[in-house]
């Protein structure tokens, strides 16, 4: 079994320097890298399984986004967007010391990909969109603003177990182990004793605001992922509400014409924990 380091690097962003975390598995002198960035409040180690299944081939990195797992929170809420989280990206890729990275993005982790490897000079060698594209549907952001940032509490780990399983019941039939799995590495120990999600929920801030101003409509990302170069694997889970199949297709047509793939018996999203899934990954990554 490959050995997981934990570590932290520094950004700043115009409220000040924070610190981000992140685990990194396989060999650090390997100039091979895939960084691999969760969704809205989900957090690194939800990669564990595909990091492994990994480690022998690259340099798996996986950060909690600030805001998340053990990153630090930030004093100004309006910076929980993609523009600082890019930014942010950008810093841990110039820490790694590489000329390039691959990238694996679960939704929110996808549209920091595509912002980055949209810009001139991308350091993103190869994309991989996990249930996200360039429509984002007013149905997947309503159900999204359903639970994020509500912050409850719990007695304990059943309890919240029982909680992530009804909210992350389209993530598809996952074992109890890995369902523990999940709910373990997204909770802290509150003060009081009672357990608590590990990420801000000052996340919700922009997004309502963004939420509120879209006013129930999709919202249209087209002229980023228009701008990507770079060899594109977009999959899909089979039934998603926020990648739609005509904007899945679409996305073999425009840009960089993405290559497809469809993962069955999921919705949002695909989490990369059996062999089968993974193995859409190395594929894609094992092309010239």
């Amino acid at each position: 079994m490959s050995e997981m380091r934990e570590r932290n690097v520094r950004c700043l962003s115009p409220a000040g320097f924070h610190d981000m975390a992140y685990v990194e598995w396989g060999d650090p002198r390997n100039p091979r890298v895939l960084v691999c960035v969760h969704g809205l409040t989900r957090n690194g180690r939800d990669f564990d399984f595909l990091a492994e299944r990994l480690a022998g081939e690259y340099r798996v990195v996986c950060p909690d986004v600030a805001g998340r797992g053990r990153s630090d929170w930030l004093e100004d809420k309006q910076l929980y967007a993609v523009p600082q989280y890019a930014a942010d990206m950008a810093t841990l890729i110039a820490r790694l010391d590489v000329d390039g990275v691959d990238w694996l993005g679960t939704s929110m982790g996808g549209l920091i990909g595509m912002a980055l490897a949209a810009q001139r000079k991308a350091p993103i060698a190869r994309l991989i969109l996990n249930d996200v594209g360039p429509v984002i549907t007013a149905t997947s952001i309503a159900r999204i603003g359903e639970y994020v940032g509500r912050a409850p509490r719990f007695d304990g780990i059943e309890q919240a177990e029982a909680f992530v399983r009804f909210v992350a019941a389209p993530f598809g039939a996952l074992s109890d182990e890995q369902w523990r799995h999940l709910t373990v590495h997204s909770l802290k120990t509150a003060a009081d004793g009672k357990l608590e999600f590990r990420y801000d929920p000052g996340i919700a801030v922009p997004f309502r605001a963004q939420q509120a101003a879209d006013a129930g409509k999709d919202v249209d990302l087209w002229p980023i992922y228009d701008a990507i170069r770079c060899p594109t694997l977009a999959i899909r889970g089979a039934q998603s509400d926020l990648l739609t199949p005509e904007t899945h297709a679409a996305m073999a047509q425009r840009g960089p014409r993405a290559r497809l793939a469809e993962i069955p018996g999921v919705g949002h999203a695909p989490m990369f924990m059996d062999d089968q899934q993974v193995d859409r990954v190395k594929e894609f990554l094992a092309r010239e």
